[in-house]
Order: C-alpha cells, then structure tokens, then sequence
C-alpha cells in the first residue's frame, strides 16, 4: 500500500487539490487548510526522513513565517484589481478560455518570473542575504516552502506576478494561481518519501528540490525551479543524484552553522554583518 502511494503522492496532492480548487472557487482557504492537514500526516505515516519530523525548536517560529506571508499574499489579491486596472494592456489577456487554461497559462508565467528571482538570489549579495532565511533549515518538511524573509517574498510575488498583471489577468485567476503556488511550495520541500520515476525531470518536486537545499557551498546553486524543471535546463543548473539520499547533516548554510533561529532574528540577520565559516566539503558521493 505505502509502494502505490509513494508513487501516485506527488501528482495526486498537485492536481488534486488544484482541482479542487478550480471547482469550488469561494473554498480556497478551505482547500488550502486541508492541503497542508494532509501534508502532515503523510509526512508522519510515509516519512522520508524520520527525524525531520522532531521539531528542532522551529514549528511556531515556521507556523509564524507561514502566517506573515500568506497574509502579504492576501493582500496582495486585494489591490490586484486596482493594480490590474492601472497597468494592464486592455486585451491581451486570453479570456475566452477555460479557467483551467488560464490557470495553467498563469502558472507557466510565474514560474518564469520566480524562477529567475530565485537564481538571482544565488548571485546578488543583498538578495542572498534575504533569500538566506529560508536556506537556514536544518529539516525538510512542507512548512519550509512557506519559510521566508517577506521582504524576499515580496520580491519573487512581483517577479512572477506583475508580467501577469500587465498582460491583465483576471482575479478569480490570481486566486487560484496563488492556491496552485502554495499548494507546490507545500510538495517541493514535503518530508513525504515520495516516487516520481521520469516526472523528476519535468516537476520540481521534493527528490529534485532537496538537492537545492546543500549546505555545501555553491552545490546548492541548483534546482531553482518553482514549478517545473524547464528553466533550470536551459540555465544549465538542473541536477539530480541517483541513489543519493539527503539526510539532515546535508541541509543548511555551511559558512553559517549558527544563523539565527528565532523568528524576529531572522527578520534582521540580512542587515547586520556576519562572520564566515569555511564551507564543508562535498560528499564524494555528490561529486
């Protein structure tokens, strides 16, 4: 039974919960809230790595993270009207087609746009001590997507959103774009042992995602994708380790073994200065 879930986990908890959301419209809190009940208790029946699961001291400081960026991206969607009504290009947006292509057109877009923040955020010193927040875990598990700076937050929401937002797409879209990107950011960094066989190629998932999250220098310079592995092909930065497993003494900043824990530390760690540690060496195995 745990073989046949692993398998179907991961295209299953995507499309499922996408398309529940594109059938009742007005659930989204509701699936989303369910979403990440169900996240849980996967991770805690078909654990990838079990001592992920042990709170190191960070569930309400990872609850915190969820809730401060979750409201931004609420109120984002409030003034998305007043934005889209300024900026758009009256026409472009392809109305006439079904929610579920528009949908898909605006997750294809976004994820550009995110993609491209992200690995910016791996080159440009200011971005990556903002972005470092959220490399700081030491475990992996659903939460850690929605752990991040909100300043950095920020910064991705509009690299991915604001192309959509001149080309004028509609809210009931955005909603659900935002629904789709929880919903991805809750799988790509779930503790689920998780199959996906050929789709780790296509799909930015948890076996791909891991790898992003080495503490070992600028091996994590991988796997930026949010959504799909595209962009990380024609950046040249797709990778993935047969056999390899991550466990917990991969995970981190490896020049910052003691980077802040506590929330409002986090929140000023990107403008204090900082001392260095010699990074760790690569595993052989990932050479």
């Amino acid at each position: 039974m745990k073989r046949l879930v692993s398998w179907v986990y991961a295209p299953a908890f995507l499309l499922g919960f996408i398309g529940w959301g594109i059938w009742q419209p007005h659930w989204l809190v509701l699936v989303f809230v369910v979403a990440v009940g169900v996240s849980f208790l996967m991770e805690q029946w078909l654990p990838y790595e079990r001592q992920w699961n042990r709170s190191l001291g960070d569930r309400r400081r990872d609850t915190l993270h969820a809730l401060v960026n979750e409201s931004l991206n609420a109120a984002g969607l409030l003034i998305l009207p007043g934005l889209t009504a300024l900026l758009a290009v009256e026409g472009v947006w392809p109305r006439g087609w079904s929610l579920s292509e528009q949908l898909l057109l605006a997750i294809v877009l976004a994820d550009a746009g995110i993609t491209l923040m992200h690995y910016a955020s791996h080159r440009i010193a200011p971005l990556w001590r903002l972005h470092a927040v959220h490399h700081s875990v030491q475990r992996l598990y659903g939460f850690n997507g929605l752990m991040k700076h909100p300043l950095h937050q920020m910064l991705e929401a509009t690299a991915g959103l604001l192309p959509l937002i001149l080309l004028g797409i509609p809210l009931d879209v955005a909603q659900l774009l935002a629904l789709a990107i929880a919903i991805q950011l809750l799988l790509q960094h779930s503790n689920v042992d998780m199959r996906v066989g050929p789709l780790r190629w296509v799909f930015a998932w948890a076996p791909v995602h891991r790898f992003h999250h080495m503490k070992y220098g600028r091996a994590g310079d991988v796997n930026f994708g949010l959504f799909f592995n595209l962009w990380d092909w024609l950046l040249g930065t797709a990778y993935y380790r047969e056999g390899y497993r991550m466990g917990p003494g991969d995970l981190g900043i490896g020049s910052r073994p003691d980077f802040p824990v506590a929330y409002g530390a986090q929140m000023l760690d990107p403008f204090k200065p900082v001392r260095l540690s010699k990074e760790p060496s690569l595993p052989e195995q990932l050479r």
